[in-house]
């Protein structure tokens, strides 16, 4: 399983990034629009708010893993850093990967 949480760490960087590069590619390198297109039709904003509340709740569970002693203040922080800079597609595959037990 720890193999699988790592690829799919790895995976959660490449792909989200991968769009945001060819977004920036077609807009002059600039982020104008990337707002509005995130809630241009139903079914993009669905999947929007879908990843918003989860991301969200993973949030809510380390601020309560943190405040519990469950996690280091190191660990806390790597989350949070990778929540926030990458996004919810690779803190919660780092998260299993580091938290994984046989």
């Amino acid at each position: 399983m720890k193999k699988i949480f790592f690829i799919l760490c790895f995976l959660g960087v490449i792909l989200p990034y991968y769009h945001l590069i060819n977004f920036l590619k077609e807009n002059n390198w600039s982020m104008t629009g990337f707002l509005d297109q995130l809630y241009s039709n139903h079914a993009i904003s669905m999947i929007t708010m879908d990843i918003t509340v989860a991301a969200s709740s993973f949030l809510v569970f380390l601020i309560y893993q943190f405040s519990n002693k469950k996690i280091s203040a190191k660990c806390f922080t790597k989350y949070i850093i990778s929540l926030f800079v990458v996004g919810f597609s690779l803190s919660l595959p780092l998260y299993l990967y580091d938290n994984y037990k046989k």
